[in-house]
């Protein structure tokens, strides 16, 4: 299959996929149960929020700090507080970021990268590194944030004094489970984002199994409408609705997935795998691949089976 440019998304489109695709994600059994297991363990909220989403952070868990509890409360939109959430990520567009508020509580938030695009980030923290103390919390008093925030000073200082304390060994090794699990969504976004196409109409049903039926084989849009019996404008709105995905992309993502599954046999070469996926210009496919793993095909297939790179893995693959 040679993918044309008229099926690619438009670059207006990226920021739909994106929100589409931690949607994916957030939804997973993979994330809710780490999410579970993460809190009940480190005791500390955690949520997974889309790049550039700017708003109360950490409200929604049941370990989530009282002081900025009783901050959002009356102010959901805390300028301090989104002022932070842009630092974070600014600054962590590749390794995790850790910062803190005005108060002295701090945050982490891990990328979570889709190819070589930030989608998501996880985001934690609400704890300080040392003991609060009388002193600190007046200094933050003082600020204009709690001074506009209007919520009763004795609650505040109650709930800040209470504030958890994790030592920066511990809590390094808090955000390093995070940057880990980070890197397995992301490995294993391409494979959610398939998987959740599933809860379709009958006729994305058909042409999926048709798709999978016909992978090693040419397809294009036009020959799996007319295979499920609709016209081509109708089918392409209906799959896009349903898969949240262009027909090319779930193709494209169905394909790479199969060859992450042929690069299972140790003897299996890149070239190879690609070609049985349905491939048919290595080229077009190492740009596939690249964009929705992202890492090249040869990258992979090595941290797979754990070898070095050499010259002639490279022309092996």
């Amino acid at each position: 299959m040679q993918l044309t440019e008229s099926y690619l998304p438009h670059k207006g489109d990226t920021a739909q996929r994106s929100r589409e695709m931690v949607s994916h994600l957030q939804r997973s059994e993979l994330f809710r149960d780490y999410q579970k297991a993460f809190e009940e363990t480190t005791g500390l909220p955690l949520e997974m929020r889309p790049a550039g989403t700017f708003q109360a952070a950490l409200q929604d868990s049941k370990h989530t700090n009282p002081f900025c509890s009783l901050m959002a409360s009356r102010n959901k939109t805390c300028a301090a507080c989104l002022s932070l959430q842009r630092k974070l990520e600014d600054t962590a567009t590749v390794e995790p970021q850790t910062l803190e508020c005005f108060a002295g509580l701090q945050e982490s938030v891990v990328p979570v990268r889709v190819g070589e695009t930030v989608v998501a980030y996880l985001h934690t923290g609400q704890v300080m590194g040392r003991a609060p103390t009388e002193k600190r919390f007046t200094q933050a008093s003082r600020r204009p944030e709690v001074i506009k925030s209007g919520v009763d000073l004795a609650d505040l200082k109650t709930a800040y004094l209470s504030t958890r304390v994790v030592v920066k060994k511990q809590y390094d090794s808090i955000v390093r489970l995070l940057a880990i699990f980070a890197q397995h969504l992301s490995a294993r976004s391409n494979q959610l984002a398939v998987q959740e196409a599933t809860a379709e109409v009958p006729v994305i049903a058909k042409a999926r199994a048709y798709i999978a039926e016909h992978m090693g084989e040419e397809l294009s849009l036009v020959q799996v409408a007319r295979a499920v019996n609709t016209s081509e404008f109708y089918f392409c709105k209906l799959f896009r609705k349903s898969t949240g995905l262009t027909f090319t992309d779930y193709v494209a993502r169905v394909r790479v997935e199969a060859v992450k599954q042929l690069l299972l046999n140790p003897h299996k070469r890149v070239s190879e795998a690609a070609y049985e996926a349905g491939f048919q210009s290595l080229s077009q496919f190492n740009r596939v691949f690249r964009r929705i793993a992202g890492e090249a095909p040869s990258a992979y297939r090595e941290k797979l089976h754990g070898l070095t790179t050499n010259p002639s893995l490279a022309h092996a693959a």
